[in-house]
């Protein structure tokens, strides 16, 4: 994912009281155990604090004591033993300018895509987390089918919340979280292809997300 947006414009946006610790924004490639920025329901009401993407189970002995958990799947995140109290208790919102997807050809070359809102406006993923040793909180984006736009990149998307959803979301008003498990509408996003750099968790800087023209 690119994260680029500025930390106190999206706690203003969330209405969420900011850390002190936060991940450097722009970040253009965003690779799974890094730090990023999460929106979490707390006693006092939101907290816009830092999260490891890559969920971690409380039973895993050691960081990388199992698979690493980067997505949760929305048809299965209230059965899973690793997601079910998470799903139920402690869900967030990790906001960010973007996200990348591939595609496999047959060949096996993957060809990647930016992914970003039409109206330009933020990304706000669903999102759930976990609290795991030293590593503090752990998290994990929740994806579900692909609606047809984005089928025809992936078969899976990333939950992605309006803002009148945040609130039920983060739990704010009650139950019924998991009615909004499902794909967005299908203008919601667009898509261009980016050039293969991005592939390399070493690449930085805002080329990533220029059109590749093909």
């Amino acid at each position: 994912m690119a994260t680029t947006l500025p930390h106190d414009a999206m706690a203003q946006m969330f209405a969420a009281a900011p850390a002190n610790d936060l991940p450097d924004v722009p970040n253009y490639n965003v690779c799974p155990t890094v730090q990023v920025a999460a929106i979490t329901l707390t006693d006092v009401g939101r907290s816009y604090r830092p999260v490891r993407w890559g969920f971690i189970p409380h039973w895993y002995k050691k960081p990388n004591g199992g698979p690493l958990l980067i997505n949760a799947r929305a048809e299965t995140i209230a059965e899973k033993p690793a997601f079910k109290a998470a799903c139920r208790e402690r869900r967030c919102v990790i906001p960010a300018a973007g996200f990348y997807e591939w595609t496999r050809l047959e060949d096996g070359t993957k060809l990647p895509w930016y992914i970003q809102r039409s109206d330009a406006a933020p990304i706000a993923f669903g999102a759930i987390w976990q609290d795991w040793g030293e590593l503090g909180a752990t998290a994990a984006i929740v994806t579900t089918g692909a609606n047809e736009a984005m089928g025809k990149i992936h078969h899976r998307i990333p939950v992605i919340l309006e803002q009148d959803q945040w609130a039920l979301w983060l739990g704010e008003e009650g139950k019924g979280a998991a009615k909004l498990m499902q794909a967005t509408g299908e203008d919601t996003l667009q898509f261009h292809r980016v050039d293969p750099a991005v592939n390399s968790n070493r690449a930085s800087g805002p080329e990533l997300i220029d059109p590749l023209d093909i």
